[in-house]
């Protein structure tokens, strides 16, 4: 493992629900971080980092940089010896455009590479942030086949937001391959299956809303959908790790754990919650129920297509070479509901 040695890490999209989670790593770790985010004006969205600073003292400085613009993002990396691209559009519903979500991911990724190519070397290895969404998708789902890193989802059959994830990552390999070798870098990629735990800042992300609408009984029973879950927690230390493992470099790494269904996660909720007054559903909600449901709520139209489908992916080369493990998904869904009950997000029963 390569030790800190007050390192200077860049951790783009630092306000961000998983952003947060990966400062703190570092930050507990050794490292002095660079967090970038879109807006310094907006205080909502930055108090909770600028606790973190004076929790390590001389160690965070935050720095303003917009991934859909040009500007900053080489004097932002310079210096830095390792980049975390964290940052990446996650819509709670379906654009109207697909490219509203595919040109920011891809675009944004490249300004972050081509800064890190610039950067004279001081830059040694970058992590980008993908997803399970470039592993799992566009496949044959009858197959039953556990998917891992050799597997990539098929664009032309994807959602926008699968396309956006597959693309940008694919654009990355093919940035780091097409380097000269003067400006060459370390490449790295982590693929996280649904995120989910509690809560760094005022970012719920899209588990978030999952869980509070479990906890809040906006539905009358659970949908028969599923994800291969991944505790926020353990996602930021899978990233650290990316960064310390020097056999690391070149590949992608699956970070996620077994299929939960949401009727499981409901379950969980309501065995914790239930005697606090919480009344999540555990009943599994029909799809002709579910379909009517989603012509009133886009949210719910977005997810129609994987009703009945299980995710399932291996984490067995994050094991094998991060040394990384999964913990249980019970401690993850109770803690994010928590931490939402805590911060006011799900109102006392």
């Amino acid at each position: 493992m390569i030790e800190s040695n007050g390192m200077v890490v860049l951790v783009t999209g630092a306000s961000g629900y998983i952003g947060g989670h990966v400062v703190r790593e570092f930050l507990e770790h050794g490292y002095k971080v660079l967090g970038s985010v879109r807006s310094l004006s907006n205080r909502r969205k930055v108090a909770h980092l600028e606790k973190l600073s004076d929790e390590f003292p001389h160690r965070l400085i935050l720095a303003e940089a917009d991934l859909e613009k040009d500007i900053y993002w080489k004097e932002i990396v310079y210096g830095c010896t390792y980049v975390v691209h964290v940052a990446s559009p996650f819509p709670a519903v379906a654009p109207a455009d697909e490219n509203e979500l595919i040109r920011p991911a891809v675009e944004g990724t490249l300004r972050v590479l081509r800064a890190a190519a610039d950067s004279e070397g001081t830059v040694r290895r970058v992590v980008v942030t993908s997803s399970v969404a470039a592993v799992a998708y566009g496949h044959e789902h009858s197959t039953g086949r556990v998917l891992d890193e050799e597997d990539w989802s098929v664009p032309d059959k994807c959602e926008a937001y699968q396309k956006s994830k597959t693309l940008a990552e694919k654009a990355a390999w093919d940035f780091v391959k097409g380097l000269p070798e003067a400006q060459r870098f370390e490449l790295a990629v982590i693929n996280p299956g649904f995120v989910a735990g509690p809560l760094s800042g005022p970012e719920i992300g899209t588990s978030g809303e999952v869980v509070g609408r479990l906890m809040r009984r906006e539905l009358p029973a659970c949908p028969e959908i599923g994800f291969a879950t991944v505790d926020v927690r353990d996602v930021a230390l899978a990233h650290r790790l990316a960064i310390e493992t020097p056999a690391a470099a070149g590949h992608r790494f699956i970070i996620a754990g077994d299929h939960v269904w949401m009727q499981d996660i409901s379950k969980i909720l309501a065995a914790e919650f239930g005697p606090r007054g919480y009344r999540p559903p555990t009943g599994k909600l029909p799809y002709a129920v579910m379909w009517v449901i989603a012509r009133f709520d886009k949210s719910v139209r977005l997810v129609l297509q994987y009703v009945g489908k299980k995710e399932e992916v291996s984490h067995d080369k994050a094991t094998r070479m991060l040394g990384w493990r999964p913990r249980p998904v019970r401690e993850t869904f109770i803690d994010m509901a928590n931490s939402m009950i805590k911060k006011g997000l799900i109102p006392a029963p």
